[in-house]
């Protein structure tokens, strides 16, 4: 049984906030450009499941992805520099801040497209199973993605025939500028789960132990039941849906009450209460997180300039094929 771990915990959400901070930075000062979605408040919702997860188990994140890239193993260096457009990057630059895959941390990678990670994950369950290897695969989605067709019609099929696939709605209460409540017909998204035959459950999303707690119980029920399972995880998001949303929608009391919740600060509380950590080690960690994020970001912006050529592109959008060798039979 997995032992869930405070200073490791720590870290991944301590390198998630930072990485953000220093990503908005660069939007900001025009150092990067396009957009970004930044998910700062929301980092033990990612933390907490990934630490759950085992290392072949399969996640496919939204396009808020930061925290979850870092959480499942990607380096900040590859984060960076898939921003900056460079070859080091986790897509090779051609994807930048939205699209981030790495294969070879079971991470599928994300879309721009709302709610169209949750079929691919589901198709990952169903390798999964027609393997029959004892992993599972996530599928990442928000609130606003909930009541989209084709992640009801993948809740439907997992469900009829039982993939290892966990559900994971990140409830931060808004799809863009919209409030939940004005466009979810539930008072919790988890009791959708009964209309197919799942189990569900709506949790805490701000604290990290509770997320780690929470999955690890899904996992565990996946694994054991070979069916599937929705957890709802309750968080918010403390910057705007994008770079330019200046949160009109939002009252100045609403995000004061959510500030209070921050998961950092409050887990730190916790962790000095507790016993578990020192004030000293707590800021020993934040200092070495915010200079190896630093550090990362330093370098991946020394190597920007080193992009693919337009062969190397064409090479990986067009694949050459031998239609007189393609058999239809």
């Amino acid at each position: 049984m997995k032992k869930f771990n405070p200073a490791l915990a720590l870290e991944l959400m301590l390198l998630s906030r930072y990485f953000e901070e220093e990503t908005e930075r660069l939007f900001i000062s025009g150092v990067l450009h396009g957009t970004t979605h930044l998910a700062i408040g929301q980092e033990a919702s990612h933390v907490g499941l990934c630490m759950a997860l085992d290392k072949d188990d399969w996640i496919v994140p939204t396009h808020r992805c930061h925290g979850f890239t870092l959480s499942k193993g990607s380096s900040p260096f590859s984060m960076f520099s898939e921003m900056f457009g460079s070859r080091y990057g986790l897509a090779k630059g051609i994807g930048g801040s939205m699209h981030m895959p790495d294969l070879s941390h079971k991470n599928l990678g994300s879309s721009a497209v709302v709610g169209s990670g949750v079929p691919l994950a589901c198709g990952v369950g169903f390798y999964l199973k027609y393997k029959k290897l004892n992993n599972i695969s996530v599928a990442v989605f928000g609130d606003g993605a909930s009541s989209r067709g084709s992640v009801h019609e993948s809740m439907n099929l997992c469900s009829i025939w039982n993939l290892p696939v966990l559900f994971y709605c990140e409830n931060n209460l808004y799809g863009m500028s919209t409030y939940v409540g004005n466009a979810v017909s539930v008072k919790n998204i988890s009791t959708r789960a009964l209309s197919y035959s799942m189990e569900g459950e709506t949790i805490d999303g701000n604290n990290v132990e509770n997320v780690f707690d929470s999955s690890l119980k899904a996992i565990n029920y996946i694994k054991e039941k070979k069916k599937p399972y929705l957890l709802e995880v309750m968080t918010y998001r403390h910057k705007g849906h994008s770079k330019n949303d200046k949160r009109i929608y939002r009252t100045k009391e609403e995000e004061t009450y959510y500030l209070d919740k921050d998961p950092i600060v409050n887990f730190e509380k916790y962790l000095l209460e507790k016993k578990i950590m020192t004030e000293t080690e707590i800021k020993n960690m934040e200092k070495n997180c915010v200079s190896f994020i630093h550090e990362e970001r330093v370098k991946a912006e020394k190597l920007s300039s080193n992009i693919l050529s337009i062969k190397e592109l064409s090479d990986l959008v067009y694949a050459s094929s031998d239609y007189d060798s393609i058999s239809y039979n």
